[in-house]
């Protein structure tokens, strides 16, 4: 009864304190059931003009007929691996779009980079204000209002919550989300992290480094591991916007063809010209967020979403917190061992059962609101099926598997992992960070130790050449938040943690910056709140300080008599490199505008200065 308690109690105060806000939302996105197609609300001219490429077909519906017309929001580019699928998504949807009766343009193009290409590069900085880019390209793109429902290509990290936050901007407009799927499973995630410390180490050559990570990212589709990307997906199908069992299904398959045309027709199902009316500002309520949170948890799912769930929310009028993380962490158990957080990848997951079966044990232990809306109709049971291809090529759901089809990566939700979601919010006299447990082993959820600060991964990264990090020690990473250089992540520094926490030494790491689903085995406060760059108190550490950080109890500080403490003057950093270069110039003003973590990390927050 309190796992039942607790569910409600978080999404009740959520509702409570989110009133004001979502009524406001709600208003503004009413009226959007037109009588008639979208495009003949327009003036004539703009009719023309909408329709003026289009074959003699779409022309001839998009025209004078009645059927709807379904805006494309393509994330494609042929340099990442997980959106070179959709090269091929806007024929199917246009194909499928004509069989249902009605057509399909390609409304505009969502800018989408990879933090796999930009991780310890300058790009990098860039990474995190994508996510408005792409929400703000997305209000362009459907801008046009000629449109009935949108379907969106977009699959990973800052890509998904971007096109979340624009499409509800048009909450009024159907949104089906179509993921492009994994790539088939390569050298494995946990082999390639351990390539990575020796090549840290000087153990290997460049070479041989590059070797390892080609046979890991080696074919169209996302990344095996469970880092953003996956994460996104998961989330995605758990809060109704995919179709079920769609987020794990292999690209460029037969049955993921099959998906995607039957994602087309529901897209048009589902518009205000039917009887199945979803307008997407509807259908992502409170439960829904709340939903998510628990497949975020149950997961271990990427703390990138730490801030993209809250700047989702936002945009649907919804008040997110930290310690709405924090409270359903604490009833909701660990039912998934994937990579960071084992040694499966996201196929094996899928194999074992996937997001099917998770659902089936959150929904029996009470965990998630069943009685929620989704693209594929009322209520979340549905999402318990699989699909298959038919005798006859013809897509078909089954109910999925009851029992794990491997226990050492997915569990019922009465053996879990852990008792608890394997995320922590980290309060005390250094402000509030996340905490991610999942991958970290019980011994090394508590630290304490000496401190040493750095302004930079490369800085920290000379200290670990030099031999000076090896032995206990907490390093910390500041200036490296939002407001700072746009809070990149940090994967440089993980190597060599993990090489020093190896040799047998207690590590752990504190940071204003991120590391995202990959955060690993080291134990790291991250996002921390508020950032350097704002005088928040980690500008105030010095090397030789000591400081705790207990995972257990939440608590995070630094043991300095306070007298002392409330002298000290905060470091400063000239952060003027961040203001120019690899179009760095571009986004001064997201970062002087910029909200805090806690908020979203969003330009739109109205946390924002």
């Amino acid at each position: 009864m309190d796992v039942l308690n607790r569910v409600s109690g978080v999404t009740r105060r959520i509702v409570e304190r989110s009133k004001p806000a979502r009524e406001r939302y709600l208003q503004s996105i009413a009226g959007g059931n037109s009588a008639g197609p979208r495009r003949q609300a327009l003036g004539c001219a703009n009719q023309a003009h909408g329709f003026a490429a289009c074959g003699e077909h779409d022309k001839s519906l998009l025209r004078s007929g009645s059927g709807g017309n379904l805006a494309i929001l393509t994330s494609y580019n042929d340099m990442l691996s997980a959106h070179q699928p959709y090269e091929r998504f806007p024929e199917i949807i246009r194909a499928a779009a004509r069989e249902a009766g009605g057509a399909a343009q390609v409304a505009g193009g969502i800018p989408a980079m990879c933090d796999g290409i930009t991780q310890g590069e300058t790009g990098m900085e860039l990474s995190l204000f994508s996510r408005d880019v792409i929400a703000l390209s997305t209000a362009v793109a459907l801008s046009h209002q000629s449109f009935d429902a949108a379907v969106y290509l977009g699959i990973c990290d800052k890509i998904v919550p971007g096109m979340v936050i624009g499409a509800l901007s048009f909450g009024s407009l159907p949104a089906v989300f179509l993921p492009s799927g994994p790539m088939t499973s390569g050298f494995s995630n946990d082999d390639r992290k351990l390539m990575r410390q020796r090549y840290a180490e000087g153990q290997i050559t460049r070479e041989e480094l590059l070797n390892a990570e080609a046979q890991s990212y080696h074919s169209p589709g996302t990344c095996t591991f469970y880092g953003t990307a996956n994460t996104n997906q998961m989330m995605m199908e758990i809060m109704g916007l995919h179709l079920p069992g769609s987020s794990f299904v292999n690209a460029n398959t037969p049955l993921r063809d099959a998906l995607t045309r039957a994602g087309t027709r529901r897209a048009l199902a589902i518009t205000a010209l039917g009887a199945e009316y979803t307008p997407v500002g509807r259908l992502l309520d409170e439960r829904v967020f709340v939903n998510g949170l628990v497949g975020l948890l149950a997961t271990g799912g990427s703390t990138n979403h730490t801030m993209h769930m809250v700047a989702m929310a936002a945009a649907a009028g919804i008040e997110l917190r930290w310690d709405d993380f924090a409270e359903l962490a604490e009833v909701v158990p660990s039912l998934v061992r994937v990579y960071p957080n084992g040694k499966a990848d996201v196929n094996h997951f899928h194999a074992a059962g996937g997001m099917g079966f998770l659902i089936r044990e959150l929904l029996g232990a009470g965990l998630l609101h069943p009685d929620v809306q989704t693209i594929a109709g009322p209520g979340l049971s549905r999402y318990t099926q699989e699909p298959f291809l038919g005798a006859d090529g013809e897509l078909v759901w089954r109910e999925g598997v009851a029992v794990s089809g491997e226990s050492k990566l997915l569990r019922p939700a009465a053996e879990p992992f852990e008792s608890h979601g394997g995320l922590g919010v980290l309060d005390g006299n250094l402000g509030r960070a996340i905490v991610k447990t999942s991958a970290i082993a019980p011994e090394r959820h508590t630290i304490e130790g000496m401190v040493r600060t750095f302004h930079s991964q490369e800085e920290m990264q000379g200290a670990f050449l030099a031999g000076e990090l090896h032995r206990d020690i907490i390093c910390v990473v500041r200036f490296q938040g939002p407001r700072a250089n746009g809070m990149p992540e940090l994967h440089k520094l993980l190597p060599p943690l993990q090489a020093v926490q190896n040799h047998g030494f207690k590590v752990a790491l504190i940071t204003d910056g991120r590391l995202s689903g990959a955060s690993g085995d080291v134990l790291a406060a991250i996002h921390l709140t508020p950032e350097a760059a704002d005088g928040g108190p980690i500008a105030k550490l010095r090397d030789g300080d000591i400081v705790r950080i207990d995972a257990n109890t939440h608590e995070m500080n630094v043991l300095v008599e306070p007298a002392e403490w409330e002298r000290r003057e905060p470091a400063v950093e000239d952060l003027s490199e961040s203001d120019h270069g690899v179009g760095r110039e571009l986004f001064r003003m997201f970062r002087r505008t910029v909200g805090t973590p806690d908020a979203g990390a969003s330009i739109f927050s109205s946390a924002a200065r």
